[in-house]
C-alpha cells in the first residue's frame, strides 16, 4: 500500500523559487507557516538551472531549497523538468522539434517542445530523472515524485519525423504483418494498400479526409508514447528508491475531463497516487458541475482511492479568453468539492505569483497583493480548514451509479464526417452527468470492459465506439439485474472504427431489444417532440428510425423526421427486459427536466431513490473505518436545512439538522453504522442514499 506523503490532507502547491531573489525564500517559509502548507512541487520546469549544459549538473540550489523546506516542517514533491528542455537541447538537437498535423516545426520559447519519440529527447528525460533521484532520493525533505507535467499538454500528438518512425514500430507491434494491417484500416478504400513498412506515415493534413482508422491508432499511438516517457522516468526514480529502501510514490499530474490525449485508465495504473490539475472554465456559469465530474473521473480511474488535487487556482487564470476571478469564498468552495469527491489534498499552481513570463496575470496563493489581500486570508482560512479535517484522508467514496467512459471511443467519434457536428461525446456526457449531480446521486466512471456488478445502474451516453467483448460484459451486467441506460449513437463501430456486421447498435441489440435503421439528424437549431407518458417532451440536434426487437415503446415521436416514417411506430425512448434487469435507449438530446422526466422512469427500474438536495446544494460522504464525513457545499446565495444526524467538524455542534450557510461548507462528521453493513451511517443512508 502506498504510504501518504503527509500526515493528513495535504496542503501547498507549486513552488518555484529559483525565480526569485535567495532573500525572498525566507520571507516564504514565514508565509507559508501561516498559512498551513505541508507539501509543496519543486522542480517541475527547472531543467535549465539543474543541467545549464549538457552533462554538467549544478544542484547547489536546489539543495538549499530542500534543506529550507525541511527546516520548516515542509515536504517537498519533487519534479523531473522533462516538460520544458532547456535552449541547449533544441540547438544541439533541432530534428527533436514538434512538428504539427500541418507540417508547422514548433520553435523554442513556450514548452513542451522536444518531440516525445526522440531518442535524444528519451535519453536525456531519463538522464536527468536518474539523477535527481541518485541525489535527493534519502533527502529527508523529498516525500513524493512528481514526473514531468500535464503529459499531453501542449504536445500530445506530434508528427515529426522521429514519430513517424516510432509510429511504424508500434504498428508493426501491434499488427506483426501488413495484410492485417491493411484489413484493419480498411485501405481498399480510396486506393490506400500498403506493400511497405516504409511508406505508412502519420496521418498528417491531406487533401481530404485522412483514413479514420488510421487517425485512431495514431491517437493509441500517442498516448502508448507518452506513458513509455513516465514509465522511463518513473523506472529510473524508482531504481534509487529501492536500493534506499525509501517509500517515495511517484505521479504525474493527470488533466482529467480537460484533454483526451491520454486514456486515464491506463495511466492511472501506472502511478502510485492519482493526481490531477482542474480549473475551471470561465465561460462555464456552472463550474462546479464540471469540477464534480472531473474529481468523479480522477477517483474512478484510480479505482476510488484517495487522490491528489495536484494544482488548481485560487482566483483567475490567465490563459482564457475572459479571466474570471473567483468571488470570495468560491476557492474553499471549489477545494472543498474536490476533498468531498475523494482527494486528499489541496494544492494550487502557484506559490507566489510570478512577476516575469507567460502567466504572470495567473492567481496564486500569494498574490501580487501581498500577504494583506483577500486571496491569502482565504488562502490562510483554508489551510487552518483542512487542518481540522485531518479525519477524513484514507476515507473513501462510494457510489451506486456508474458513467461508462471509454478514451478510445472518444477518439473515434471526434474525427471528421460524422453524421452531424451537433453531436459530441462530451456534450452527452457532461448532461447525464449534470443531471445526476442536480438528482444528487454521486457516481463513478467505469471502463465497459471493468466489473459493474457494485452498481445498480450504468449510463452510456456516448459509446460510438464498442468492443464486442465490451457488449457481451453488458448484456451480463444486465442479465443478472442491472439497468443501464444508452443515448443514440452508440455501439456503432468495432476498434477499427469499422461499421459492426448487422447494423448501426448491432453488439446491443439483444440487451436493448432494438437496432437502428436509419440516423435522422435534425438541421441547426431544429427540434423535435416526444410523448413520454403524460409529458411532452422537447429535443434537437438527433432522431432515429428503430427497428424494434422486443422493446417496450416508452416514447414516441410527434414531430420531427422520426414521426414521419410510414408503418414504424415512431419509437423514440424504450425499454427492454433482458434477464433479470432492463435495457433503456434514448434516441433524441434531451436536456434538463425533458431528461429529468426519464431519469425518474429510468431511476425506478433501478431501485435508487434521488436524495435530490434543494437547488445549488451540494451533498456528498466519505466513508472511513470510524466515521463517515458528510459534506454539504452551499454553490447558492440561500440557507439550506441538511437532515444529517452528527457532529460539525468545524464547530464542534451535533445536532440532528444543521444550516448551511448561503455559499458556505459544512463537513458533519458521522459515525458508521455496523448494521448497514456498506460502511454507511443509517441517518445519512435514509436521507441521502446515495451520497
Amino acid at each position: 500500500m502506498t504510504t501518504w506523503p503527509v500526515q493528513g490532507l495535504a496542503y501547498g502547491g507549486d513552488y518555484n523559487p529559483e525565480q526569485w531573489p535567495r532573500e525572498v525564500w525566507d520571507e516564504d517559509m514565514r508565509l507559508m507557516r501561516k498559512a498551513g502548507v505541508t507539501l509543496v512541487s519543486v522542480g517541475i520546469f527547472s531543467w535549465a538551472l539543474l543541467e545549464p549544459k549538457e552533462g554538467l549538473f549544478e544542484f547547489d540550489w536546489l539543495d538549499q531549497l530542500l534543506d529550507l523546506l525541511h527546516s520548516h516542517g515542509i515536504a517537498a514533491d519533487l519534479g523531473t523538468p522533462t516538460a520544458s528542455p532547456p535552449a541547449w537541447f533544441m540547438a544541439a538537437y533541432p530534428d527533436a522539434r514538434v512538428v504539427s498535423r500541418d507540417g508547422t516545426v514548433m520553435g523554442f520559447g513556450s514548452r513542451g517542445m522536444a518531440s516525445h519519440s526522440h531518442p535524444a529527447y528519451q535519453e536525456a528525460a531519463t538522464r536527468i530523472a536518474s539523477e535527481l533521484a541518485r541525489r535527493y532520493v534519502t533527502h529527508p525533505a523529498v516525500a513524493m515524485w512528481h514526473v514531468h507535467n500535464e503529459f499531453g499538454v501542449p504536445v500530445g500528438e506530434d508528427y515529426s519525423p522521429a514519430a513517424v518512425t516510432a509510429f511504424r514500430a508500434w504498428l508493426q507491434g501491434r499488427y506483426q504483418d501488413l495484410d492485417a494491417l491493411n484489413d484493419a484500416w480498411g485501405t481498399a478504400f480510396w486506393s490506400q494498400r500498403y506493400e511497405d513498412w516504409e511508406h505508412i506515415g502519420a496521418p498528417a493534413v491531406a487533401p481530404s479526409v485522412v483514413n479514420p482508422a488510421q487517425r485512431l491508432d495514431f491517437a493509441r499511438f500517442t498516448d502508448h508514447q507518452l506513458r513509455q516517457r513516465f514509465i522511463a522516468e518513473r523506472d529510473a526514480i524508482r531504481a534509487h528508491t529501492l536500493a534506499a529502501g525509501v517509500d517515495q510514490p511517484i505521479t504525474t499530474n493527470f488533466m482529467a475531463n480537460a484533454t483526451l490525449t491520454t486514456d486515464l485508465f491506463a495511466w492511472a495504473r501506472e502511478v502510485d497516487i492519482v493526481s490531477n490539475d482542474h480549473y475551471l472554465t470561465a465561460a462555464d456559469p456552472e463550474g462546479e458541475i464540471g469540477l464534480a465530474l472531473a474529481a468523479d473521473l480522477t477517483r474512478s480511474v484510480g479505482g476510488g482511492a484517495p487522490w491528489m488535487l495536484m494544482e488548481h487556482s485560487t482566483s483567475a487564470v490567465n490563459w482564457q479568453e475572459r479571466n474570471v476571478a473567483k468571488r470570495p469564498g468560491e476557492m474553499a468552495r471549489n477545494s472543498l468539492a474536490h476533498v468531498a469527491r475523494g482527494s486528499d489534498s489541496v494544492l494550487f499552481f502557484q506559490w507566489r505569483a510570478g512577476r516575469k513570463g507567460a502567466e504572470k496575470f495567473h492567481s496564486a496563493m500569494l498574490p501580487h497583493a501581498g500577504e494583506s489581500s483577500r486571496v491569502f486570508r482565504e488562502v490562510c482560512e483554508l489551510g487552518a480548514r483542512l487542518g481540522q479535517l485531518g479525519e477524513v484522508q484514507g476515507s473513501r467514496v462510494h457510489a451506486q451509479v456508474a458513467i461508462l467512459w471509454d478514451t478510445e471511443s472518444f477518439w473515434a467519434q471526434d474525427l471528421e464526417w460524422r453524421p452531424t457536428v451537433d453531436h459530441r461525446h462530451q456534450e452527452r456526457i457532461r448532461a447525464f452527468y449534470e443531471r445526476l449531480w442536480r438528482d444528487g446521486v454521486t457516481v463513478d466512471f467505469v471502463h465497459p470492459g471493468q466489473d459493474l456488478s457494485a452498481y445498480r445502474l450504468v449510463v452510456a451516453p456516448a459509446l460510438y465506439l464498442l468492443r464486442t467483448e465490451h457488449a457481451t460484459h453488458l448484456e451480463d451486467y444486465v442479465a443478472s439485474g442491472g439497468t443501464l441506460l444508452v443515448s443514440f449513437f452508440s455501439g456503432i463501430v468495432d476498434e477499427h472504427d469499422a461499421i459492426h456486421p448487422g447494423g448501426f447498435g448491432a453488439p446491443l441489440a439483444r440487451v436493448l431489444g432494438l437496432t437502428v435503421e436509419e440516423f435522422l439528424p435534425l438541421r441547426e437549431h431544429a427540434t423535435g417532440t416526444v410523448r413520454f407518458g403524460d409529458a411532452v417532451l422537447e429535443g434537437d440536434v438527433w432522431q432515429e428510425d428503430l427497428a424494434l426487437a422486443g422493446a417496450e415503446v416508452r416514447g414516441t415521436y410527434l414531430t420531427g423526421p422520426g414521426a414521419a416514417i410510414p408503418g414504424k411506430t415512431g419509437a423514440a425512448i424504450t425499454r427492454h427486459t433482458w434477464g433479470a434487469g432492463h435495457g433503456w435507449y434514448v434516441s433524441t438530446r434531451l436536456h434538463g427536466e425533458h431528461l429529468a422526466a426519464v431519469m425518474d422512469e429510468v431511476y425506478a427500474d433501478a431501485g435508487i431513490l434521488p436524495p435530490r438536495p434543494a437547488p445549488g446544494l451540494e451533498v456528498v460522504t466519505r466513508h472511513g473505518e470510524d466515521a463517515s464525513f458528510v459534506f454539504a457545499i452551499n454553490h447558492s446565495d440561500h440557507d439550506h436545512q441538511l437532515a444529517v444526524s452528527g457532529t460539525d467538524v468545524t464547530s464542534g455542534v451535533s445536532a440532528d439538522s444543521h444550516t448551511i450557510h448561503a455559499g458556505e461548507v459544512a463537513v458533519i462528521r458521522t459515525p458508521v453504522s455496523r448494521e448497514g453493513g456498506d460502511g454507511t451511517h443509517a441517518a445519512a443512508r435514509a436521507s441521502h442514499p446515495l451520497a
